[in-house]
């Protein structure tokens, strides 16, 4: 006698609400964390802060972003997704607000911190939320799903932000952002749950298969940590996502709008298309490059990770040696190529899922995931470094020139990010069975 089989359930109403209103508080996150991706330039202004200063703003907000996602984690295992939401909220409310009124560079420092620690809460916390109301099943899809409507923060951040500083002024613009973080901090505080009410744990049931898993977010340390580095699929992974998405993220936070509109000599509306170009082709391509991900998956390096490498270089190269300035047609390629990092940076969390066991899966994740802030935070930073050194660190004396050379910077990552993949590849196909193990001499 075989065993009826598990009726498939679908979430109710009640899950679709919670979570629409927590990809609504993950939209405004993304929109504080992207907050001077579109005013860079009214940035260095008002705080008279050279090229390297201003990377330090969102170098000190990808740091601590990183930083806080072990202790993040640690929080959502112990009490859920409610709370580290709210908190994270009311934390970037309350840096928004520092900003808004903050009288120097070291107190808007002190503002981007708070902004990194609290946005580090918020994706977390929608992905547990995603795994405790919805089907096991469901999760790929809503994982993407709500990855794509995040970036729909970075079209605000972009577009109706820089309108209203340019319409009103900094106190009110930052003002009112804050005041939508306190708003979403309450609506989430009072509609979001950790988990349905007939459950005791926060857990992720298939119901096709009937296997129930408990939901865990924390990193693990020590030994997990050297477990997971120790097999090449996850320093494979980790070198995926060094390489892959930091240029598009050099640009997109901070030194686009720059560049674009100082340096190219382009007006702030054709900057902010240019820009908004490169969110949607980031949208279009995540779906598209999960689906090759998934029926191609020993050959993602080569068919999937690496191209999109190379369309980066090839078009940051063409930028570097076009005579004056670049059409605006180059310029568009430009954004379309960046654009690409993004979704391709995905494919590291495939590599990691794939050559690990369950138990160490956060950890593996964790790891693959600090490559591409360490990647980040080095090339804004060497951007910054860079324009200073050729005395062109202001907007007073940004320059196409400059910009230049200061983006050729990054070429050293790309090559030491490619070797690494080059070799981890190797290594993992290996491990593998699917090459034959190197002879020694």
């Amino acid at each position: 006698m075989t065993a009826a089989p598990l009726p498939r359930l679908s979430p109710g109403w009640r899950a679709w609400l919670i979570w629409t209103v927590a990809v609504a508080a993950y939209v405004l996150a993304i929109v504080n964390r992207s907050s001077l991706s579109a005013v860079g330039v009214d940035t260095a202004e008002r705080f008279h802060a050279d090229a390297a200063t201003l990377s330090l703003f969102a170098v000190v907000q990808l740091a601590v972003y990183g930083g806080m996602q072990i202790p993040i984690g640690i929080l959502l295992d112990k009490y859920g997704s409610r709370p580290v939401m709210v908190i994270g909220m009311l934390l970037m409310s309350v840096g928004q607000f520092v900003m808004a009124v903050s009288p120097s560079i070291g107190v808007a420092i002190i503002a981007r911190v708070l902004l990194g620690a609290g946005d580090a809460a918020i994706f977390p916390a929608v992905i547990r939320l995603v795994a405790t109301w919805f089907p096991a099943q469901r999760a790929p899809i809503m994982v993407q799903m709500t990855g794509i409507a995040g970036q729909c923060g970075q079209l605000v951040a972009l577009l109706p932000l820089a309108a209203l500083l340019h319409s009103t002024t900094w106190t009110i613009t930052f003002g009112s952002v804050a005041g939508l973080g306190v708003l979403f901090a309450v609506l989430l505080w009072a509609i979001v749950r950790n988990r349905p009410a007939h459950r005791d744990e926060d857990v992720s049931v298939n119901t096709e298969t009937g296997v129930v898993r408990v939901v865990t977010s924390a990193i693990d340390t020590g030994v997990g940590i050297r477990a997971a580095w120790a097999h090449p699929g996850t320093r494979l992974a980790f070198w995926t996502h060094f390489t892959t998405p930091f240029a598009g993220t050099a640009f997109l936070l901070l030194w686009g709008m720059p560049y674009l509109t100082e340096g190219e000599g382009l007006s702030k509306a054709a900057a902010a298309g240019l820009l908004s170009l490169n969110v949607i082709v980031a949208m279009v391509l995540g779906p598209i490059l999960g689906e090759l991900s998934r029926r191609i998956p020993t050959r993602r390096s080569l068919a999937l990770v690496l191209p999109s490498i190379g369309v980066q270089v090839i078009a940051w190269i063409a930028i570097a040696v076009w005579p004056g300035p670049a059409p605006v047609w180059l310029l568009a390629v430009l954004v379309v190529c960046l654009g690409a990092g993004g979704p391709a940076s995905m494919i590291a969390f495939d590599h990691a899922r794939t050559h690990n066991p369950v138990h160490r899966l956060s950890t593996a994740t964790g790891v693959t995931n600090s490559g591409g802030f360490l990647a980040a935070l080095t090339a804004i930073f060497l951007i910054g470094l860079t324009l200073d050194l050729q005395g062109a660190g202001t907007p007073a004396t940004y320059a196409l020139g400059p910009f230049r050379w200061a983006f050729i910077t990054q070429l050293p990552l790309w090559i030491l990010g490619i070797t690494m993949i080059v070799i981890e590849r190797k290594h993992t196909r290996i491990r593998m069975g699917l090459d034959p193990e190197r002879k020694r001499r």
